[in-house]
């Protein structure tokens, strides 16, 4: 019998993984989790995903099916110290997994203490991540762990979440509630089970008598209200990133601030803060403004080194020099154009022309016959087919309007406005 005065996530967190809704990929049926869990087996692990996808429910899940002892660490709050207290008592113990939930925020040293108990097998480690751990966890303790990636929950799993709850939760049945629309149900919680389940039982405690009726307009008018009880494990953590980055995008220099101000006040990481700057130099300024990639990464490195409270001054040069940039999305859309294209098309053959020929077997065989050095010819350009013959002639770089890439579209449209019709 669960206590009702936990939170609902808390009372219908999963027991097992036939209970788990979503990454069906990793826990369904031929999942290499579930085959793994079942080998009894652990390997250390990082589960990288958005929040409220099931990695903490997974970690639990683990540690039951295979019978070990289980630790817990925050990496907001735990310390070098604390890491080691864990690892020797898992000395005394055996196949002892250490779960670390946002592992991203651990720092260099941190990391390094874990390193060697994993090494040795002291300790089964697995880590919860919303960050790319290629850029957050050190590649000495990355090499020694398995990642594994959750997908965000859909649609269907977002409904599937509230109907088990409304049909299973003791408390939530002692109303009678009556789902007329859940669009706003679902877009507030956005995509994350937990902050889905916390707003069901902030509403249906909101709404008085023993028969409700949830509508768009009662959850909008109830979540304005009460917007701050979604903060205690950090999810507006995620709606202020957002608005920074949407603000910096809309070329808005002061609601910028504003946002990076609330997040330096809230004690976010400097290095979130600055990676999220360096992406959208490169997606959403890109070749408009080739320094502001230059501006962003030198940033990153600045505040890595330099720490709050100083780092806040970096920030902001960058996030109003960001703001104040031309904006292109071209080179982002034509990667996107690129990839499409290659999931549809395949591994086609690269041109015999532009192929390597480092042996006299390959280039009997015709690789490199033809090709022309660009320098070898006027203007460093040499007229010939690069892209393989079942897609010759697609044009995936239109460069945007703006200064610098109009200046680009004028010498790629001198090159090749008969191919690409630039």
């Amino acid at each position: 019998m669960f206590d009702l005065n936990l939170p609902l996530a808390e009372r219908l967190r999963p027991a097992s993984l036939d209970q788990l809704v979503g990454q069906a990929h990793l826990v369904g049926e031929g999942g290499i989790l579930r085959k793994t869990i079942k080998s009894g087996v652990i390997p250390s692990m990082i589960l990288w995903g958005p929040p409220g996808v099931g990695k903490t429910t997974i970690a639990n899940i683990i540690a039951n099916e295979v019978k070990s002892p289980f630790y817990t660490l925050s990496a907001v709050s735990a310390g070098v110290k604390d890491v080691r207290e864990v690892i020797e008592k898992a000395k005394r113990q055996s196949r002892v997994i250490l779960f670390i939930d946002e592992i991203h925020r651990f720092n260099k040293s941190q990391q390094d203490a874990l390193l060697g108990a994993v090494e040795k097998g002291i300790i089964t480690l697995i880590g919860a991540t919303t960050e790319n751990p290629s850029f957050e966890v050190n590649s000495a303790l990355l090499s020694r762990c398995q990642v594994y990636t959750l997908k965000p929950l859909d649609r269907e799993d977002l409904l599937r979440l509230v109907d088990h709850a409304l049909t299973t939760d003791t408390k939530l049945q002692k109303k009678t509630v009556h789902i007329k629309e859940d669009k706003a149900l679902l877009q507030i919680s956005g995509g994350d089970a937990r902050k889905l389940f916390n707003l069901l039982e902030l509403v249906t405690d909101s709404l008085p008598g023993d028969e409700i009726e949830i509508t768009d307009q009662v959850v909008k008018d109830i979540a304005q209200q009460r917007v701050s009880i979604y903060d205690k494990s950090g999810e507006q953590h995620y709606d202020i990133i957002s608005a920074f980055i949407k603000s910096l995008r809309g070329s808005d220099p002061n609601a910028a601030v504003y946002y990076l101000a609330r997040m330096v006040e809230g004690g976010e990481d400097v290095k979130f803060i600055a990676r999220r700057m360096v992406i959208l130099a490169s997606e959403d300024i890109g070749n408009a403004n080739p320094t502001a990639l230059v501006m962003a990464t030198s940033t990153f490195q600045a505040v890595n080194v330099i720490g709050y409270p100083e780092a806040r001054i970096i920030l902001s040069q960058c996030a109003t020099y960001l703001a104040c940039s031309p904006k292109s999305n071209a080179s982002y859309k034509a990667i996107g154009k690129a990839q499409a294209m290659v999931r549809e098309t395949g591994d086609l053959p690269v041109p015999l022309a532009i192929r390597n020929s480092p042996t006299r077997l390959m280039k009997d065989s015709g690789y490199g016959k033809g090709y022309q050095y660009a320098h070898d010819h006027p203007n460093n350009f040499a007229d010939m087919e690069f892209l393989p013959e079942d897609v010759k002639g697609t044009k995936l770089y239109d460069p945007g309007a703006n200064a610098r890439e109009e200046e680009m579209r004028k010498r790629l449209r001198a090159l090749w406005k008969e191919k690409y019709g630039y």
